[in-house]
């Protein structure tokens, strides 16, 4: 079995959630365990933004409490597939 690396598994893809627990996780999709783990949303955005950042860039997912996936973003310097059309 041939396990997965950002290189050959698509877009470079990390999710914020909550953790089950009263915190907060960063998970990469299929991985076995979280990448990391915090207290607040708020750290774990920012800890994924930088781990996203140094890994090349990608998918930021990020949750609500309720386990609902209320945003995503891309990370620079990856590749937006749906840019916004706005120039604000």
């Amino acid at each position: 079995m041939t396990q997965k690396t950002p290189s050959n598994s698509g877009p470079n893809r990390l999710i914020v959630g909550p953790d089950g627990h009263g915190g907060w996780k960063v998970t990469r999709p299929g991985a076995a365990g979280p990448s990391a783990t915090g207290s607040t949303q708020q750290a774990m955005i920012d800890q994924a933004r930088r781990m996203l950042r140094s890994d090349g860039g990608g998918e930021l997912t990020i949750q609500g409490r309720n386990g609902r996936f209320r945003v995503s973003d891309t990370v620079a310097p990856g590749r937006d597939p749906n840019p916004p059309r706005d120039t604000r």
